[in-house]
């Protein structure tokens, strides 16, 4: 079975897409010939971004874990600069 689609194909048969990509493995979906998504399983897509340790551990197993580093951690009063013309952003202030 294919696992590329051209984009018009996969609108057309999407369900069938889909249930490719759960048994088949993942399908891909072009425009004009060049590759621009990739339609995964999801059990496939939170094995492929679940990190493999927690942040916490991921840290603790740093070479720099442990060393006392002179951080400069005080933020910077400068707010950017006010800009001109037809692109310029307003500044919202939060509260």
């Amino acid at each position: 079975m294919k696992n590329q689609w051209p984009l018009q194909e996969a609108k057309n048969r999407l369900s069938h897409v889909v249930e490719q990509a759960v048994v088949a493995g993942p399908q891909t979906i072009t425009v004009r010939g060049q590759e621009k998504v990739v339609v995964v399983a999801a059990e496939e897509y939170k094995r492929l971004t679940t990190p493999s340790v927690p942040l916490t551990e991921f840290f603790r197993q740093s070479p720099l874990y442990g060393m006392d580093l002179d951080l400069d951690l005080e933020r910077s009063g400068d707010t950017g600069r006010d800009m001109d013309g037809p692109i310029a952003m307003r500044r919202v202030t939060v509260s």
